[in-house]
This record gives structure tokens, sequence and C-alpha cells, in this order.
């Protein structure tokens, strides 16, 4: 995500590298190059030109002190210019309302069931909402499977009328169903065409006008670029709807679309989606995709992500284990567990300030931990409690057994013990160094 734009707008801050003072010279050839790399990601020219105006116009206006570098000045700039363009700061869904409806509205493969499903575990793993999915894509026959599919993963009921063809009726049905059983979050599936015509827009219109939702979110494609601005446009003058929705941020996208949409439509980005799978959603934050995109990293999502999977309890547990000395390898493999389950690893490496950039070419798949899992199981109990009774001749079977080498499995035995030493060093280190340690899910190398 974004990858083009970080490496093409580095490039441009270089050439301020080394300057004494900023000149409306340099700070015109810095932002020239600026203004190229936002085209090159298909930002609408008028944006990109009215961006890099500003720009400049505070760059011009700074009083640059004497400890701070113009090339620094002007990545400040452009870092809370990107924010301002994408909205400025985070804002919420509203759920609010008992039962909450929110419409789900985009064209045919933008990813709006998957998204319905998507929304549904986070708000009812992080709002405690007990949500109700409403399946009125009547057309693709696919689209009400796919949803109550996703409902059985998620354990959460799908509303379908089977054989009725009018989604008003299964729409205002299925509220009614809703405040019968108990559900306080209603979300609504609709349909999608190739592209957007009348009948689509005069449907979707008569449902919004039927169930008069608290929240309409448009899904769109964010591979499609400036298209996907245009659409946006397009749904926003029938249907006026609250916020976006931009999906497939994991594929070869050049960001346009996150950059314009909300300069065009002038409604907020408020949910991002970067993967198939059910919990690749994020709420957006306009300043964390700022600093991704001048590649500084995003340690917030990062640290939440963590704390999403952190258990107190376990926690402590593991906190005593260690400063006993006592910590081994199953407690290594559950450590693993949670770090996989925080996401996408090469996404986790992103956030980390200056590692995305160095990984930009390597390819990390989720099955990255695979070998060292494969190491560990192969160990027996007693191996596991207890690594130093791991001789030679036990080394050779955990190697047969895993499918790996000798050395690899030796390595992994050397890791482990320089983890486990460090660790032990953390807890004895004071007060501070305990406090740091408790809970935080230990990043195996």
């Amino acid at each position: 995500m974004f990858e083009n734009l970080t490496e093409k707008l580095e490039s441009s801050f270089k050439l301020l590298k080394g300057e004494g003072y900023i000149t409306e010279i340099n700070v015109a050839e810095s932002l020239k190059e600026v203004r190229r790399a936002l085209l090159d990601a298909d930002v609408n020219y008028k944006i990109a030109k009215n961006f890099t105006d500003t720009v400049k116009e505070k760059a011009m206006g700074q009083n640059v002190l004497a400890s701070v570098k113009p090339g620094e000045m002007i990545v400040k700039i452009v870092h809370d210019e990107l924010a301002s363009l994408m909205g400025g700061s985070m804002e919420e869904i509203n759920i609010k309302p008992n039962p909450a409806v929110i419409l789900v509205a985009g064209l045919q493969g933008s990813g709006k069931t998957t998204f319905s499903g998507k929304l549904a575990r986070f708000l009812k793993a992080k709002k405690d909402k007990n949500p109700l999915l409403v399946a009125c894509d009547v057309y693709r026959p696919a689209a009400i499977e796919q949803l109550k599919i996703l409902g059985e993963q998620i354990e959460v009921p799908v509303y379908t009328e089977e054989g009725n063809l009018q989604p008003v009726k299964i729409a205002k049905a299925a509220i009614m169903h809703a405040r019968q059983h108990g559900h306080n979050l209603v979300i609504i599936d609709t349909a999608g065409r190739l592209a957007v015509d009348e009948q689509m827009m005069e449907e979707i219109a008569a449902i919004k006008k039927a169930v008069n939702p608290h929240e309409i979110l448009f899904v769109v494609d964010s591979m499609t670029g400036q298209d996907a601005v245009n659409t946006a446009r397009a749904f926003n003058d029938r249907l006026n709807f609250d916020g976006v929705v931009l999906t497939k941020l994991d594929g070869d996208t050049r960001g346009g679309a996150a950059l314009s949409i909300r300069s065009v439509v002038d409604k907020p980005i408020k949910f991002i989606g970067a993967g198939e799978k059910l919990d690749a959603i994020d709420v957006f934050h306009p300043e964390r995709m700022a600093d991704r995109i001048l590649g500084m990293g995003d340690i917030v999502t990062l640290v939440e992500r963590a704390q999403e999977q952190f258990d107190e309890e376990e926690s402590r547990k593991l906190h005593k284990k260690i400063a006993k000395n006592q910590f081994n390898f199953d407690d290594f493999i559950s450590q693993i567990q949670q770090i996989k389950k925080m996401g996408n690893l090469k996404e986790l490496a992103s956030m980390i300030p200056g590692v995305g950039k160095a990984m930009k070419n390597l390819d990390i798949d989720d099955d990255a931990f695979k070998g060292i899992e494969a190491i560990i199981k192969s160990m027996t109990p007693d191996e596991r409690n207890n690594p130093v009774i791991i001789n030679g001749s036990r080394r050779k079977r955990i190697a047969d057994g895993s499918g790996t080498t000798i050395q690899e499995v030796n390595r992994l035995i050397k890791q482990f013990d320089e983890t486990r030493k460090m660790m032990k060093m953390m807890t004895g280190s004071g007060k501070k160094g305990g406090k740091m340690m408790k809970g935080m899910p230990m990043m195996g190398r």
C-alpha cells in the first residue's frame, strides 16, 4: 500500500537535503517532484496542484528554527497537509440508536458483502453490539449464500427471504425482526452493478427512503483509482452518504482514491480493508495514514493490535515465569500465535518506522513462522519445558521430525536462549523494566 508514492516522495525531499535554508527555488523544485509523485499515484491533477501550492505557501511563511533542517520542515508540512487532505481526524460511525441501521452501498465487485461481514464482526467485538446482517442483494445468487457463510463464521444471524425479490420489503421486515429479537444493530447489504445505472440508483434510494438509515457507507475498490472517486461522486449525489470505505488496499493500488475522495465528495473515509480475512478491517485515521505514506510507520495501530491480543491474567503468569527463568518453548509458541493474530506480517512490519522501507522487496507471507512452529511441535513435552536437555541426538530427531536441518534447530535454540536471557534481564532491571515487560507480546525473531 502506497509503496511507490512513499518512495517518490522520499526522493523529492532529498532535493532539499543539505540545503541551509528554504528558498522559493529549492522549495519549488522539491514540490514539483511531490506533485509528480501524487499524479503518478492517480491523484486528481487539480487536487495535486492545490496541495503543493498550499505546502509551498506554508513553507515560505515558516520562520525555520536553527535546529530544524529545511528538508525536515517540508516533510512536516507535507505530512500535516496529507492528513488534512484525507480528512484531518478520525470520524466515528453512528451506532447509538437502537437498533442502529447501516446501509452498505457500492458497485458490484467492490467488496460490499465481505465488508458487511467484517463490520458486523468488528462492531460485535469492539462495541459489544448484537448485529443482524440483511441480504438485500437479490440479483446475484451467490451474494446471499456468501453473506450466510460469513454470518456463520462470525456467529451473526443473517436475515433473508427466499423467493422475495423486493429489497425494500426485505429491509423493512428485517428491521422489524431485529426489534423483535433484540438486535441493536442492522447492517443491510445491497445489490451492486458493474457500472452506475439509473435502475440501481432508484433501488438504493428507495431502500434509503423506506428504512431511513442512521449511517450510509459507500464501499469502493481503491484499486480503481480515479474511477473510484467518480463513482463516489455519482452515489453521493443520489444518496448523500455518510462515509466511505476503501477496500483492497493490500492490492496493487497507487493510493489516489484515498488521497482524493475526501476533497471530491466532502465525506470522511471511515474504514479501510486490506485483505480477505474477516479481521482485515481498520478504522481510518488520516494522521496515521499520512505517517505510513511518508515511511514513518504506524506504531499506534501496532500497539492497539497488540493490546487486542493481550490477556492480563496470562501476562501475569508469563511475567512470573520469566522472573523465575522458567520461560519455555510452550510459552514461546504461545507468543508466536498472538503475533499471528495481529494481522499480515508484512503489514505489521511496515508499521515499525524504517522497517517497512527495508522490507519493501521482501516477500513475507503468513507462513513465516511455519518452520519455527514445526521445530517446536517436534519436541517432546519435556524438551519444550526444559530445553537444556536437548542434546545432539535429540536435535537430529527434532530436525527429522520437523522437516528442517540440524542447523535450523540449533539456530532456534540459540535464539531462544538469548531471548530468555534478555527477558530475564528486563524483568530484573527494577520496577520500570518489570512494568515494561508485563503483558507485552514477545516478538519472536
